[in-house]
């Protein structure tokens, strides 16, 4: 099974960042050549840590910095087509109201090429 594309919003930096390069290489392997990912990562690199009320329930956090994840999706394979910065995504008032994170536009390489 391929795609054409996957998405994740808000979601990689809540697994432990060790399994990071390990996600982005499977997601790889399942798009098709010239597929793409679109992801919200962080600016920041952050050992795991939780926090106790998020929204009502305990989150997990672990992330690198997005110069480290710039590298680990280059290194899986992915060309970066772009990267911008966009707002945290609550839709109710948050303690961190001007929190952003880097959307990273990635593309797998057409068949036949490879960056590296």
């Amino acid at each position: 099974m391929s795609f054409n594309g996957a998405v994740a919003f808000y979601s990689v930096f809540h697994i432990p960042r060790e399994e990071h390069p390990e996600l982005f290489r499977r997601v790889y392997d399942w798009l098709q050549p010239g597929g793409y990912l679109l992801c919200t990562l962080t600016g920041f690199g952050e050992e795991a840590y939780t926090e106790d009320d998020f929204f009502g329930v305990t989150m997990y956090w672990s992330n690198y910095g997005l110069e480290d994840y710039k590298e680990i999706l280059t290194r899986v394979g992915f060309n970066i087509l772009e990267t911008t910065m966009i707002g945290h995504g609550y839709t109710e008032p948050h303690h961190v109201p001007t929190e952003n994170h880097p959307l990273v536009l990635a593309q797998k390489p057409s068949a036949g090429r490879r960056t590296a």
